[in-house]
């Protein structure tokens, strides 16, 4: 030992000598579900819509369920339906506030001719509101004058409110994609793979569309999950549409597991696709899931292409998205004409059918 070292107090020796590597931990692979959700004959964790099981109670009623967020959340029928309520439900509290100002409050035309005092209220109250004004009937005395000024003032923020709920429903990015109805466990590359098709419901583009698969099943004790390898996890162009494949090889979850493995064990597979809206230039996603009863083994995905045009274009019939047809995975024909999966979903046996005039293409 050298005399620099034998200065040097013993705790100084024991912090330089090397740390002993401490070996790395799995990261937990719950999805933020926790494991002990989602146990068996449970409800599954996603719907096919996209929206989740879980939900969070003992909230306040309004910090939790407030009425912006749900307005913005719900489905299109239930806001229209929600938004119309509102209206007439505001509406007729006011006339019922005319009423109580007294029988001669209202002036203009008579209550007989409008089908009552109530009527006659609430179609004022509709004017009122609506800012119409026809003249016809009109607020007699300070009390129904003082009403008639409270309304206008809330109906100002409350189409205001409404206009701007309605902007924000239509102007937010949302992806609408199209999954199979069922997946399928088919021949790929001599083995087997796990596969489901998706395509794009509206007319406008996605680009660099990521895929994550997730394998979730019951193992007696709680929820496992675990992340599925795909033959591609990313597609630039989204212009048709995408056979997202998983290979069953003996590195996959899945690997020697039947299909009554996967009821067994209440498996479900929950997709989580993302991407960028090209109209917006915003990320959107879109998630879906598949249950053992939903997913069809020794089947594969029927072609989608229609014949090639005259001008040469390609276009897919997208009611065929979740055809399928026989392919055993014991048969060598199948084996082979799977070989070459693509992310379009075009198998070697499937090529559309071109036109012989090669003439009309430019």
């Amino acid at each position: 030992m050298r005399e620099d070292e034998a200065a040097l107090p013993e705790a100084a020796l024991i912090d330089d000598a090397p740390a002993t590597p401490t070996p790395p931990v799995d990261e937990p692979k719950d999805l933020g579900f926790g494991s002990v959700v989602g146990g068996a004959n449970e409800r599954r964790l996603i719907e096919r819509d996209g929206s989740f099981t879980a939900r969070r109670d003992g909230f306040p009623l309004f910090s939790y369920r407030n009425l912006y967020h749900a307005m913005l959340s719900m489905s299109v029928p239930r806001f229209l339906l929600s938004a119309t309520g509102m209206y007439l439900g505001m509406n007729a509290l006011f006339a019922w506030l005319f009423l109580l100002c007294g029988p001669d409050s209202l002036a203009g035309m008579s209550a007989e001719s409008m089908g009552g005092r109530f009527l006659r209220a609430f179609f004022f109250s509709v004017e009122t509101f609506a800012t119409i004004g026809y003249g016809n009937i009109y607020p007699v005395g300070p009390m129904a004058n003082w009403v008639m000024t409270i309304e206008s003032i809330i109906s100002i923020y409350a189409i205001a409110l409404l206009t701007g709920l309605i902007f924000a429903r239509f102007a937010r990015p949302t992806a609408a994609l199209l999954f199979s109805d069922v997946a399928v466990i088919a021949p790929y590359h001599g083995k087997a793979g796990f596969m489901f098709r998706i395509t794009n419901a509206r007319n406008n583009q996605l680009m660099e569309l990521e895929a994550k698969v997730q394998f979730s099943y019951f193992d007696g004790k709680g929820r496992r999950f675990a992340q599925l390898k795909l033959e591609r996890t990313k597609v630039i162009f989204f212009p048709l549409s995408w056979t997202i494949v998983h290979p069953i090889d003996e590195t996959s979850p899945m690997f020697a597991l039947e299909h009554d493995d996967l009821v067994r064990t209440d498996a479900e597979f929950l997709i989580l696709i993302s991407g960028i809206d090209e109209t917006f230039a915003q990320a959107v996603h879109a998630r879906s899931s598949y249950k053992p009863e939903e997913i069809l083994v020794g089947k594969k995905f029927a072609s989608m292409y229609n014949p090639v045009s005259p001008d040469g274009t390609n276009s897919i019939d997208v009611s065929r998205l979740s055809d399928v047809e026989d392919a055993p995975l014991g048969d060598e024909d199948n084996m082979r004409h799977t070989q070459t999966l693509r992310h379009t979903g075009l198998f070697t046996g499937f090529a559309a059918p071109r036109t012989n005039d090669r003439t009309k293409r430019r």
